[in-house]
């Protein structure tokens, strides 16, 4: 993993469905589920996807905190 991807998390908008417009950082664990379970798409989108899905899954989502701006407590 490296910081440009958990980066680029931050940045890189869903391009369609039900969350189109919304980063995948914030994206809901269920919809990365999903995808994990049905395929990821191929390409940037599909890597970044898997990459937010190990991190919701795991219980890593802070580590997006100290890229947001956010003061760890």
């Amino acid at each position: 993993m490296n910081s440009e991807a958990l980066a680029q998390l931050l940045t890189y908008q869903m391009p369609y469905g039900k969350y189109k417009g919304r980063v995948l950082a914030d994206l809901p664990g269920h919809y990365l589920g999903w995808f994990a379970r049905e395929g990821f798409p191929s390409g940037q989108l599909g890597s970044l996807l898997a990459l937010m899905y190990e991190l919701d899954h795991n219980n890593l989502r802070s580590l997006l905190d100290p890229l947001r701006g956010r003061r760890q407590p």
